[in-house]
């Protein structure tokens, strides 16, 4: 005899720490804006990020 199946399906919530979408998309979308800034810094003192910090 079959299982009867399941009509109703439950909502789960997301998860508001640890890996999740959100955290994930906001995670890249910061790394790029970090990126371009970095090659703008570059660009505009034709220097690299490490001498413009004082670090080289």
């Amino acid at each position: 005899m079959p299982q009867p199946q399941p009509t109703v399906t439950p909502k789960l919530e997301e998860p508001k720490f640890g890996f999740n979408g959100y955290a994930e998309r906001l995670n890249g979308r910061a790394a790029m804006i970090g990126f371009a800034l970095m090659v703008i810094i570059e660009v505009v003192t034709n220097e690299g990020v490490l001498s413009w910090l004082g670090l080289r």
